[in-house]
């Protein structure tokens, strides 16, 4: 074993020694209220791991959750089926943990980092604390290089750099785990970790073999966690991503993280919350969500080891970016790409929403050429957004506008660059490339339509109403 393997296995089992409690500490169960159960006499930390033995022998796992005057209330992690008042309750370890080491890649755990592929038990002699360890604001480092998605629109559009936190924001069924799959198959980091929260339980399998692929597993680590799992369970599965990724981002790796999705880890919190009797705020929300959501957050980014690029999606209720998770989200993010419902429903995949997706990182990670190239692009379609529905209705009429003509005639092209079928692979390079590309048709498209350079064209004077468009149409209505 090297110096360093030597050194790895000294502090983990220094922090084994650490979640060790000094005496064996043992309750009995005073009384269970809704999903919580209430023990006598049991002084242990809050996320203790616990287990209550009832009258047959069988141990159901628990973890404190908080304190009610004299009692210490925990949520157990199974079927409550068999607990009685006066069961014995013993805490097994001070903090959860995960075991870690390379043979997790091409695996699938839970949350307590128990394989449940099939592929035997994992070959992993350290272990970490769930919690991890927050990293200060000076030791985190610059980010200045990008890293490939292999998406097209993302790459040339909404660059992202190595340790960013981007959002995937998206209502339900607008291909939002399609995205994910592919950029975890197609991404230039070294490793992958990717938390299924509250996933229906055929959409895990579906996405490991349909949209991961086996080639994307290969690098990648897997940790599910069902909507049918105990909150406590699915909160865990989000730190327990984190920890994973910490642990490769501190072998020097660039590390990409997957978490989908925050809101079902927000709505396990809020679970958690009400059932300790936590007030409830925005929408039923409880205080602790919104300080949850910052430390899961912010696990994520680039030290002098190693990165973790963070991808966060946010199911949006109602497709309102308003409500309190997305609202939240958006604020301690360093960016975020919006799914577009009107632009899935024209069958246009990724359906990434240019003018309303963002990444603050940009203009730090890409060539100055690129951004002028980028911004030209997201303008036409801004231009062309403005005037879509008179254009769907026949009354626009050329001539009118330079700038109109040219964002008209330069959409299928734009359409054609950010449409990328699934199983379609784009490098970065090949992403600015094609954005290089796209950028010179456009300026062959604006001589032709103006007769004059690109620069001037900008400069032509406003569209102004034309006479015997929409006006004819509404005198004949």
């Amino acid at each position: 074993m090297t110096d360093t393997g030597h050194a790895d296995n000294m502090k983990s089992r220094l922090a084994a020694i650490e979640r060790t409690l000094s005496f064996e500490v043992r309750g009995r169960i005073a009384g269970l209220t809704g999903l919580t159960v209430e023990v006598n006499d049991f002084t242990v930390p809050v996320g203790a791991q616990c287990e209550i033995i009832t009258q047959n022998e069988k141990g159901i796992p628990a973890e404190a959750i908080g304190f009610r005057q004299n009692l210490t209330v925990l949520m157990p992690l199974a079927d409550m089926v068999g607990i009685a008042r006066g069961d014995q309750v013993c805490c097994r370890r001070a903090q959860a943990s995960v075991p870690t080491g390379t043979s997790l890649l091409g695996r699938v755990i839970n949350s307590n980092g128990d394989p449940i592929d099939g592929k035997g038990p994992l070959l992993c002699q350290a272990r970490r604390d769930v919690s991890g360890r927050r990293i200060e604001p000076l030791q985190r480092t610059r980010i200045d290089m990008p890293i490939g998605t292999g998406i097209r629109a993302v790459d040339a559009l909404c660059t992202c750099g190595r340790g960013q936190r981007l959002g995937i924001f998206s209502g339900p069924g607008v291909g939002k785990s399609i995205l994910l799959g592919m950029i975890a198959r197609y991404t230039s980091a070294d490793v992958t970790v990717i938390a299924l929260v509250g996933e229906r339980g055929r959409e895990v399998r579906e996405f490991i073999e349909r949209d991961l692929g086996r080639d994307g597993l290969k690098h990648s680590v897997v940790i599910a966690s069902t909507s049918d799992e105990p909150a406590p369970v699915r909160v865990r599965a989000g730190f327990v991503a984190a920890t994973v990724a910490e642990y490769f981002r501190d072998l020097g790796k660039d590390v990409l993280l997957l978490m989908d999705s925050v809101t079902r880890i927000a709505m396990a919190q809020r679970q958690i919350g009400l059932a300790v009797n936590e007030p409830p705020a925005t929408k039923g929300y409880t205080p602790s969500v919104f300080a949850l959501l910052p430390n899961l957050v912010e696990r994520s980014g680039k030290t002098q080891n190693g990165s973790i690029t963070g991808f966060y999606t946010v199911l949006v209720e109602g497709d309102d970016l308003s409500e309190p998770i997305s609202d939240a989200m958006r604020g301690i993010l360093d960016g975020h790409i919006w799914l577009s419902r009107d632009l899935a429903n024209r069958n246009h995949y990724p359906a990434i929403d240019v003018l309303e997706s963002i990444s603050r990182i940009m203009p730090d990670v890409v060539h100055d050429d690129q951004m002028k190239k980028a911004r030209e692009v997201t303008r036409l379609v801004a231009v062309y957004r403005d005037i879509e529905d008179l254009v769907n209705i026949g009354a626009y009429a050329p001539g009118a506008s330079a700038e109109l003509d040219v964002a008209v005639n330069s959409q299928p092209m734009i359409n054609q660059f950010l449409h990328q079928g699934i199983r379609e692979k784009v490098t970065f390079e090949e992403a600015v490339q094609s954005l290089h590309e796209l950028y010179d048709q456009m300026q062959k498209n604006v001589t032709k339509t103006t007769g004059i350079p690109q620069e001037n064209a900008n400069n032509s004077p406003k569209p102004t109403p034309t006479p015997g468009g929409l006006e004819r149409m509404m005198a004949g209505l």
